[in-house]
């Protein structure tokens, strides 16, 4: 073997290890909310989550993002332990889809149909399919089809420039030798964890170890203590991003590690017992690709078999391990994990259910603030502060957290959601602030012992249960994806403008007519400003959703449309809420 060809054995496993990233890349983005969807729908049962590991692993085609996914689900307390413990299993079981497609590889044949199957010859027409995809076509589900496509062919033309290159080291009897140390069942799986550890997947380590087999040198003797050892390097990704989690966070990792190596030691067992008893020949045989699949797969499934009965105990074994602590009470904002950023539809869900709450308490804030101009209560008042503060936080910590998401490589969709999402907490944010502004005027009321005319208090009833239902409306609209409750937001805006106006000739008349005093008549001001504020940030959480609805974001634009071009559902509706709150 020459310099040339370990140039290409570098070169290929370059190829290998992007096109792999390309495609699971690819698969994740097709997934997308589907993939949200069936993570959604977890039970307490370790066969249905064994279950729900091996479709979402096949899927992303990495049993290292499934379990770092899952460390991150149970760090945001969104799963329990017990529930991670099967997808762990089913996670190992579904990686070995990768291994059964790189098989296709040692086919051999000579009629049409059997070439065909070999990915040498199918791998040029799906990345010709893939680039035109890619290139040429503008819709983002073929576009991520395209990569998908692009991704598995490099990844095979990877595979066969390693073999192509590896070959030659069969006629080495110094490389034959040093494969025959693996045979040792200890050296050989500390060679496959630690390949898999440096890699960080067990996917590309037995894809390596496949197309070494190409040199007819690796027997299954020494193939299966390495295949055993990938499966316990694997766990190296779960175990680092455990790291600075919560306790049931970092025992899932543990149960992960745990599940591989007693797996491996009862799986060694039983093989080299039988392998004694029987006197196995095959051991001393060269083992090619599709040998490997198998013997992964078996592997897997073996241990699944041996330890799903058992998940129980497994989740005993960690829990006596890493052992529990006197912990706070878990913060909310612990649903923004990082680790869930490998899957950015469920890192999304997450944002979208805490932006969901930030909405909820904006809307408490401005229910509490209009409660206080009739009836002060300083409870109720530091009420509304505190929840000012606490939205000011859920902005912070949201706002960093989607600005990280909108850097990742995400579909057209996630992205809009995420620009949406950004847009709005500021209007929620802004929202809390002018509550605190009228809680203040209420407080200022009190204190100065003043209050307004029967009038003027009838006329701030009327405009505060108008302000109260476009809040709850833009709520409704954002939270449940409501156009119904969206589209109701701007005609009831445009009747609180109208209101207003009207309020602010009113208290003129009043003045003159020495019915309110200049100070109360300040205050009347801030109050009517706060109101209409409000209801302008209704609009824009409003228009935003509609217009993500149709596949755009200009919220000016859509504004100006129903302001320039009414409609006559538009004029019927605010017709309807113009007379629902008529002044006294």
């Amino acid at each position: 073997m020459d310099i040339f060809n370990l140039l290409s054995l570098l070169g290929g496993l370059a190829m290998f290890l992007f096109g792999m990233s390309v495609m699971g890349d690819g698969l994740e983005k097709c997934a997308g909310s589907k993939l949200k969807t069936i993570l959604e729908r977890l039970t307490s049962s370790p066969l249905k989550g064994f279950l729900l590991g091996v479709v979402v692993t096949a899927v992303i085609q990495s049993s290292s993002a499934t379990t770092v996914m899952v460390v991150g689900f149970v760090n945001s307390g969104i799963m329990s332990l017990r529930q991670a413990v099967g997808i762990i299993m089913g996670a190992n079981v579904g990686t070995t889809v990768t291994s059964w497609i790189l098989s296709l590889s040692g086919i051999e044949g000579d009629s049409f149909f059997i070439r065909m199957l070999k990915p040498s010859s199918f791998s040029p027409i799906l990345a010709l399919i893939g680039i035109i995809l890619y290139m040429f076509i503008k819709n983002s589900k073929k576009k991520d089809i395209g990569s998908i496509l692009l991704g598995f062919s490099v990844l095979m033309f990877g595979m066969e420039s390693m073999s192509g290159a590896v070959a030659p080291l069969k006629d080495i009897p110094a490389f034959t030798n040093i494969l025959l140390l693996f045979s040792n069942p200890i050296l050989g799986v500390l060679a496959g964890a630690v390949l898999t550890a440096v890699i960080q997947s067990s996917s590309a380590s037995v894809g390596i170890l496949q197309a070494l087999s190409a040199t007819g040198s690796i027997t299954y003797g020494s193939a299966v203590p390495i295949i055993l050892g990938q499966n316990i390097g694997t766990c190296a990704t779960a175990m680092l991003s455990s790291v600075g989690a919560n306790k049931n966070a970092r025992r899932t990792a543990i149960v992960h590690l745990y599940f591989n190596m007693i797996g491996t030691f009862v799986f060694l067992i039983i093989f080299y017992v039988c392998k004694t008893a029987f006197d196995f020949q095959f051991v001393y045989l060269p083992i090619n690709q599709l040998g490997i699949a198998i013997v992964h797969t078996a592997f897997n499934l073996v241990c699944t078999a041996v330890m799903l009965p058992f998940a129980g105990l497994l989740e005993r074994l960690a829990c006596a391990t890493i052992k529990d602590e006197k912990d706070p009470e878990q913060d909310e904002f612990e649903l923004l994990d990082e680790r869930l950023m490998v899957t950015p539809p469920v890192a999304i869900a997450r944002c979208y259910k805490l932006t969901i709450k930030m909405a909820e308490k904006a809307n408490t804030a401005i229910d509490l603030a209009l409660s206080l101009i009739q009836n002060f209560d300083e409870e109720k008042f530091q009420s509304v502060c505190d929840a000012e503060s606490r939205i000011d936080t859920y902005e912070d910590r949201l706002g960093t957290y989607l600005v990280k998401l909108s850097a990742l490589n995400l579909s057209q969709t996630d992205s809009r959601t995420v620009s949406r999402m950004l847009h709005t907490i500021g209007d929620f944010e802004r929202i809390s602030d002018h509550a605190v502004d009228i809680a203040h005027a209420a407080k200022e009321m009190y204190t100065k012992e003043i209050a307004f005319s029967e009038d003027a208090q009838g006329e701030i009833n009327v405009i505060a249960n108008a302000v109260r239902r476009v809040l709850r409306l833009s709520v409704d609209g954002f939270s449940a994806n409501n156009l119904s409750a969206a589209n109701q937001v701007e005609p009831l805006e445009q009747v609180v403008d109208h209101l207003g106006s009207v309020m602010k000739n009113r208290h003129i008349e009043r003045l003159q007519e020495g019915e309110c005093t200049i100070e109360l008549g300040f205050i009347f001001s801030d109050l009517l400003t706060s109101f209409a504020r409000v209801s302008d940030h209704c609009s824009n959480i409003a228009a935003c959703v509609i217009e993500l609805q149709h596949g755009s974001f200009d919220t000016h634009e859509y504004l100006n449309s129903i302001k320039n071009g009414q409609s006559q559902a538009f004029i019927n509706a605010y017709n309807q809420f113009l007379a629902e709150y008529a002044l006294p």
